[in-house]
């Protein structure tokens, strides 16, 4: 049997009683009342990722992340610290930087100001012309603070904002087991989308719409909800753990290859060994967790070895309230992050990121067909105009969620919207509302 962990702050994401009920309205999708009211207690209050840590190796080193009409700069300093700063120069709030770079200071293009790493005024034109007095010494940027976690750059506008961890939990203790600082971002894609943020923290708090919408996926993963683990948060997190295994009753056609078959290969298993579909399913998926286990360290994957077995196979999900959501394996990550459109609420970005452990010089995850190169990838932005405008990326789950999502727009905005009759499985995307809720009444959880 696979070992079992179950968070002590997880609670039953398949059962209804755990919410209050909240009705989801519609307007939510397309209000511009609701975006100014988001942009206010929402998005001003919670951790944002603003990158990776290795895009900040050397002092001096600087990242950008613009988020609505705000932006914020994060710099790496003399001491290897990190230091966040709004991206307004102190004098009359122009923008300093324009994307990441790399300088020991950072000189405002309007009137000339020199700041320094640490967000200290350095020089100034005409310093004697203030009847204040020097501006040097005595005008700063204004600070945002920043933490790290998983390799990420976080950051947050609430000086009243719980701690990253404790915003986070129980997450990192989740995925404790795993050197998520080591992995190699391999695919950077930013997609515009016609649809409002909500449509992927929806999507992503359910796998209803698996065998619809993906019907490659139940051959690899197995989906099914009477297998799966559902599990909810208190600070509005969620995750799904799922069977990293073929679903039993969805079969491929007689004499078509199984993609299972692939897996259990790249471990040194003979498919053929397997008498019956259902053996191979079931006593190939235990294989699997003692091939990696044994030949997983001299293949690069030194982190093998403080996995559990549900680590070493299985495919689990997790949504970080309110637009992350990321699922780590064994040997990768796929990453997603999603975020408001400045002036639309019926647009949104959409972050497609691939992770790698660097053991070998290529990857190719489970779901994909694509084999990327083990090295840093440069951002890919894109408008969504229709599947043509991704073609590249059609062997990638989320372009098929991209295709839905034009018409779950439209029907947000139709008159024969009604209240979503949700299964248990979608439990976790009312949840998801319950606490926007909290938080656009000023109630965020843990405080």
């Amino acid at each position: 049997m696979t070992e079992i962990i179950t968070h002590p702050l997880a609670v039953n994401g398949k059962d209804p009683r755990n919410l209050r009920g909240d009705p989801i309205t519609q307007e939510r999708y397309y209000s511009r009342d609701w975006m100014e009211r988001e942009w206010d207690h929402l998005w001003t209050r919670i951790w944002h990722i603003a990158g990776r840590e290795n895009e900040l190796p050397e002092p001096g080193d600087y990242i950008v992340h613009d988020f609505m009409h705000e932006s914020v700069i994060i710099a790496r300093q003399p001491d290897g610290s990190l230091k966040g700063f709004y991206n307004a120069c102190g004098h009359r709030a122009q923008k300093l930087v324009r994307g990441n770079g790399s300088q020991d200071s950072w000189t405002c293009a309007y009137h000339g100001w020199v700041w320094g790493l640490d967000g200290s005024l350095l020089d100034a034109c005409d310093r004697d012309d203030f009847p204040q007095g020097d501006p040097v010494g005595k005008v700063r940027l204004i600070e945002v603070r920043v933490d790290t976690w998983g390799g990420f750059v976080w950051y947050t506008m609430d000086n009243e904002a719980p701690p990253l961890l404790k915003y986070l939990e129980p997450i990192p203790d989740i995925h404790r087991n795993f050197p998520l600082e080591k992995l190699v971002r391999i695919l950077r894609v930013r997609v515009e989308l016609n649809c409002n943020w909500k449509f992927s923290t929806d999507n992503f708090n359910e796998s209803y719409h698996t065998r619809t919408a993906h019907p490659q996926v139940p051959p690899i993963i197995d989906q099914d909800h009477f297998t799966s683990r559902y599990e909810m948060f208190p600070n509005g997190h969620a995750r799904i753990i799922q069977m990293g295994r073929p679903s039993l009753r969805d079969r491929l056609p007689e004499g078509v290859p199984h993609p299972f078959d692939d897996q259990l290969r790249a471990w040194d298993i003979d498919p053929a060994r397997y008498a019956t579909f259902e053996e191979k399913v079931m006593r190939g998926w235990h294989d699997l967790k003692e091939a990696k286990r044994k030949l997983g360290p001299e293949r690069g994957y030194g982190h093998f070895a403080q996995l559990t077995d549900e680590e070493m196979t299985e495919s689990p999900f997790g949504v970080v309230f309110p637009n992350i959501a990321f699922g780590a394996n064994a040997e990768g990550m796929g990453f997603f992050r999603w975020e408001p459109h400045p002036d639309d609420p019926e647009k949104c970005f959409f972050d497609l990121w691939e992770f790698a452990y660097p053991a070998k010089n290529s990857y190719r995850g489970r779901l994909t067909q694509t084999t990327l190169e083990m090295k840093e990838a440069e951002l890919d932005f894109r408008v969504y105009t229709g599947p043509e405008a991704v073609a590249d990326l059609s062997d990638r789950v989320v372009f098929q969620d991209w295709g839905l999502s034009p018409g779950q727009q439209a029907g947000w905005r139709s008159r024969g919207y009604q209240e979503p009759y949700l299964a248990a499985q979608e439990t976790r995307v009312r949840r998801f509302h319950e606490v926007l809720h909290d938080y656009l009444a000023g109630k965020p959880p843990g405080r």
